[in-house]
């Protein structure tokens, strides 16, 4: 059968989906590698492992389809730093988006006259996620390090140099570097002399569609970045409609004709093509706080299906508003729109007839409160959205999408449950090779969920209190986090 695939290389795996030339996924295969952590702060991949499931992930699917893609689309999860060698050998473990010793250097770029300007010009907030600071970091912690490296690069740059023996780097994964001029397509001269790097330093930038032959003849298109491609596999690249994916973290993104600024959500701006701009926010807190609410909350050990199914159906039974009690879910600090990475979790209205259930399902609202403020930070610079394309792990939890209904008060359109970045990596591929005029859509009905009117009443001014509760204790989880790093 002929085919295209679709590789999304993410943070925990990496992911292949074959589509048939009706362009409907027919098989995947999905390879695992470990994220460690050596000190506090850190967050460190082997590249090496990554390339392996990549690897296994292309001869798997030839195996499974009986012989080799027509062509091959990479995603990829953004923001990610690897120092090289000229052989393109990695000299240090690769720094993941999570990373955040480069906080402090974020902080003071972000306080910085020129700060905000950075902003504009790159579409990438100041964060330590970005690559600009931790390349700052790496000058300034690991000069010995900094001054060895060849090339610093991300991780699909790593792929496709141990592919095609070439350092390219697609407009899309260059544009959320912080390092990239977005008007001009070039790497920025301001944030090259802030991180002390020249050109020479980092990959050419080439078009999203930049392709090349490996030695059997498919084609391999370069592609875009995760959240990108998650835009274009979800079909949410036209006007009115968010994408809004759900997995240990989360993010909505509206596509745009051009970069969408707002200097105090600090909205993203990342290329998808030479036309499209997919625009948004990020939240570190999706999974990773149910799973914190189920481990260290309601003590299960081995988390399993079992556990996620049960805690849905105690949600479920418990009433909208979680009886006020409102939850900040910034467990690991927190990104879009509030860029601190010093906050922290905070319940809020707890009081005695509270109990696990009310605990329960105001984490989750909290989650979903989180992502409507990146929503209502995007919407007054676009088309009013009427409806939001959801992806991810959670897509199967009916009760969490029916939340995100009701709080949003938009219609919430079930697309795909974890595919959407690989598939939207082979509907880029089939337009760059020319197998069609236009990305192509997904076919089929899909489920959509409609926001029930009294709850959204309800959401509506639980939300207006949620938003008061971070300014009001800003200062506070300030002063906390400096007590606990003097522990």
């Amino acid at each position: 059968m002929k085919y295209i695939l679709g590789i999304d290389i993410g943070t925990g795996s990496t992911k292949a989906v074959a589509l048939n030339l009706n362009y409907e996924p027919v098989d995947s295969v999905q390879r695992h590698y470990p994220l460690f952590s050596s000190e506090p702060g850190y967050s460190e991949q082997d590249p090496l492992l990554i390339w392996e499931a990549f690897s296994q992930c292309i001869s798997e699917m030839k195996e499974r389809m009986g012989g080799s893609a027509v062509a091959i689309g990479l995603s990829s999860a953004m923001h990610s730093l690897i120092c090289v060698d000229e052989a393109g050998n990695s000299l240090a473990p690769m720094m993941t988006w999570a990373d955040s010793r480069s906080s402090d250097i974020a902080k003071r770029i972000f306080e910085s006259a020129s700060g905000m300007a950075l902003y504009q010009q790159t579409g990438t907030p100041i964060h330590a996620m970005s690559p600009l600071c931790k390349l700052i970091w790496l000058r300034e912690n690991e000069e010995e390090l900094f001054n060895e490296t060849h090339k610093f690069i991300s991780i699909k740059e790593y792929l496709w140099f141990r592919l095609f023996k070439e350092f390219k780097i697609d407009h899309s994964i260059a544009s959320c570097t912080g390092l990239f001029d977005w008007k001009s397509l070039t790497w920025s001269k301001e944030a090259l002399s802030l991180s002390g790097i020249t050109n020479a330093h980092l990959s050419d930038p080439v078009h999203t569609s930049y392709q090349n032959e490996d030695s059997e003849g498919v084609i391999f298109v370069i592609g875009a970045s995760d959240g990108c491609l998650a835009n274009l596999g979800s079909d949410a690249n036209e006007k009115g409609i968010a994408a809004l994916t759900i997995g240990t973290s989360g993010a909505v993104r509206i596509s745009s004709p051009k970069p969408i600024f707002n200097l105090q959500a600090m909205t993203f701006s990342y290329i998808l093509d030479e036309e499209t701009f997919i625009c948004g926010g990020p939240v570190n807190n999706g999974g990773i706080a149910l799973q914190w609410l189920l481990k260290n909350v309601l003590g299960k050990t081995e988390l399993s299906s079992a556990d996620y199914t049960a805690l849905f159906e105690n949600i479920k039974k418990t009433i909208a508003g979680s009886n006020g009690l409102i939850f900040l879910p910034y467990l690991s600090g927190e990104r879009a729109p509030i860029w601190d990475s010093e906050s922290c979790g905070t319940f809020f209205g707890l009081k005695l007839h509270h109990d696990q259930h009310h605990v329960s399902r105001a984490v989750l609202e909290g989650i979903c409160y989180a992502l409507n403020e990146v929503l209502a930070a995007l919407e007054p610079h676009t088309d009013e959205i009427l409806g939001l394309h959801v992806s991810g792990g959670f897509v199967n939890a009916k009760i969490w999408m029916e939340i995100l209904a009701d709080i949003t008060g938009k219609e919430v359109v079930l697309v795909q449950t974890e595919d959407a970045s690989a598939i939207g990596a082979a509907y880029l591929a089939v337009k760059a090779i020319g197998l069609a005029a236009e990305y192509p859509g997904a076919a089929g009905e899909k489920e959509s969920i409609k926001p029930n009117a009294g709850h959204h009443k309800i959401y509506k001014q639980l939300f207006g209190i949620y938003q008061q509760l971070y300014p009001a204790l800003q200062d506070s989880m300030h002063q906390l986090e400096n007590l606990s790093k003097q522990d």
